[in-house]
């Protein structure tokens, strides 16, 4: 059986519980979902941020709902330093 983490695919949207939208997927790292630096935030763009898989509730065609809403898991976000990922 596949989970939904196993599922998700670049350039999915990423939505919180509430459905907000937190970002594109640019592609999994590991045990993380790494976002397109475009949605990064202004001052921002210079480095990616991940997300756990532990916040993926489901996939659904071509969007990833989280199980957090998108204020929350934001400030979950992790950001890389020197193209590394940091927490």
């Amino acid at each position: 059986m596949t989970t939904a983490f196993e599922q998700i695919r670049e350039h999915m949207k990423v939505i919180g519980a509430d459905g907000v939208p937190l970002g594109t997927v640019d592609h999994i790292q590991g045990d993380r979902i790494k976002l397109t630096r475009h949605d990064s935030g202004i001052g921002h763009e210079q480095h990616h941020h991940y997300l756990p898989k532990g916040l993926v509730a489901e996939v659904e065609g071509d969007t990833v709902r989280l199980s957090a809403n998108a204020d929350v898991a934001a400030d979950l976000f992790e950001q890389e330093e020197d193209g590394q990922p940091i927490g």
